[in-house]
């Protein structure tokens, strides 16, 4: 089941979820982005599951990557945005975490107009994308799997991209994560608005 928000907007957003499906803090970004008049799309990414909770978070990582995998999840999107792309004037993809790194890899399709993305930490394996729209992503200070640092400097050779730096862990944009962080979201919040107003000027 997909979640849609129908505003009659001539821009969508696509969003795509973490791990754990399209749960409270999916529903929530949806709700605040339709108060903006877009519309919006959140294709359900784990097939039949609805969700996990945060506690099981590394069944939903191996159930994501076991059952589904990016190269299903992928296909899925790139459905999505082939069937809808001539019915709007704009189309914006948005991701958190796995979300993120296949709105990476939405990036180079084509078929969207801007991607933003949330600490999208498999990004560090598909380094040599390279964005055909405006890309902005977000990191958190701390990451357990990898080097932040030395990733933004791998992606700051990159022609399209924005990279961020906001202080937290992976989780900081999410309310309802015990790595929520405040002012890291609010920042990014503002990011992102001018990210889209030069984009679209």
């Amino acid at each position: 089941m997909m979640l849609i928000h129908k505003n009659n907007s001539n821009t969508l957003i696509i969003v795509l979820h973490e791990i754990y499906g399209i749960n409270k803090h999916i529903k929530q970004v949806c709700k605040e982005l339709s108060k903006r008049k877009y519309d919006i799309i959140v294709p359900n990414l784990l097939n039949d599951r609805i969700m996990f909770r945060y506690d099981q978070e590394q069944i939903a990582y191996s159930y994501f990557i076991n059952k589904i995998g990016f190269e299903i999840a992928m296909k899925q999107i790139e459905e999505i945005l082939y069937s809808v792309r001539s019915n709007y004037k704009k189309i914006y993809v948005l991701g958190y975490s796995i979300g993120a790194t296949l709105a990476w890899l939405c990036s180079q399709t084509g078929l969207c107009d801007l991607v933003v993305g949330f600490y999208g930490s498999r990004i560090r394996e598909n380094i040599a994308i390279v964005p055909q729209c405006p890309t902005l992503l977000f990191f958190p200070t701390e990451e357990k799997s990898f080097d932040v640092d030395d990733l933004i400097m791998q992606l700051s050779e990159i022609n399209n991209i924005s990279v961020k730096k906001l202080s937290g862990k992976h989780g900081f944009a999410d309310q309802f994560s015990k790595n929520y962080n405040n002012k890291s979201l609010l920042i990014a919040s503002k990011e992102i608005l001018l990210f889209v107003k030069s984009v679209s000027a």
